[in-house]
């Protein structure tokens, strides 16, 4: 497995395992297929309401907790000063561990961002204590970052964002990469919907000709493409899936290169379409929900 080193130091395993959407039956299932399959790194949030299988799985696995790097995000609703260090208590418990390896902001909170500033200096104050070892952001633009960047005193050591050749979000790369902040894939092979209500007719960049060209070029599938062009890049991805399969197809992406020419041609597949929401448009109105204690 492939390691990036985060801005404080820290090696992360550069592709783990997402669970946005895994039913929290089915959580537990994926997660130990992956553990067994290889995998040391694995993705959650408090907002899928599947820490405890994830935790559970682990537990379960025999892999020693320090070999597995377990990364979550606190949601909109419990921004703020104390209600983010409450968020921490709230997740660490869900997973069963005592010290999280990675703990971001799932989103930027554009109409209240003083509530997402304190948020983010509660985290601050968790990497202070040790309680985690590493801090940082989602789906954070260029404005935002700025902002928190002029605000307060660490450096997000991480950005997870959707990206994938369809969506790329370029601007906000630039900054992250001139910044020391990894940029972290979230639907990094594209064609998924993830959000309700949002591009339920895109399409997917599984099956875009270029895609497949590269893909039967290198004996490999349209999946390990994508994955393989987002590590060439030096970004973290994540990719999802429940079925074991999938799973170990996805981590098998360490035994081809792709050539200059064939990341070009990924790269000029730009659409500009985000599959999900804007984060401008994210508020505690639409977007809030209460994260239950257990």
């Amino acid at each position: 497995m492939q390691t990036l080193t985060l801005n404080n130091g820290v090696e992360m395993p550069a592709l783990g395992l997402g669970v946005f959407q895994t039913p929290p039956d089915e959580t537990r299932a994926a997660v130990a297929d992956a553990l067994d399959l290889g995998y040391r790194h694995i993705d959650t949030a408090a907002a899928y309401g599947n820490e405890r299988e994830v935790g559970q799985a682990v537990r379960d696995s025999g892999v020693p907790r320090d070999e597995i790097f377990i990364e979550t995000k606190i949601w909109i609703s419990d921004f703020g000063y104390d209600e983010t260090l409450h968020g921490f208590e709230k997740s660490a418990a869900k997973l069963g561990v005592d010290r999280l390896d990675l703990l971001i902001l799932h989103q930027a909170l554009p109409s209240e961002f003083d509530r997402t500033l304190a948020a983010y200096r509660a985290l601050e104050k968790l990497l202070a204590d040790g309680k985690v070892r590493a801090i940082g952001v989602s789906n954070f633009m260029v404005d935002h970052l700025t902002t928190l960047l002029d605000a307060t005193s660490v450096v997000p050591a991480v950005n997870q964002l959707e990206i994938h050749p369809y969506f790329q979000q370029r601007a906000v790369l630039d900054f992250d990469d001139r910044h020391g902040i990894l940029n972290q894939a979230w639907s990094p092979i594209g064609g998924i919907t993830f959000y309700p209500g949002f591009g339920e007719d895109r399409r997917s960049v599984l099956e875009d000709p270029a895609v497949t060209r590269v893909a039967e070029a290198h004996g490999k599938s349209p999946a390990q493409v994508l994955l393989r062009w987002g590590l060439q890049q030096g970004r973290s991805v994540i990719p999802k899936s429940t079925r074991r399969t999938r799973i170990a197809e996805n981590i098998d992406v360490f035994d081809f290169e792709l050539t200059a020419a064939e990341l070009t041609a990924l790269d000029a597949l730009e659409t500009g379409r985000r599959g999900g929401p804007e984060p401008e448009d994210v508020t505690l109105a639409d977007f809030g929900r209460a994260v239950p204690e257990a």
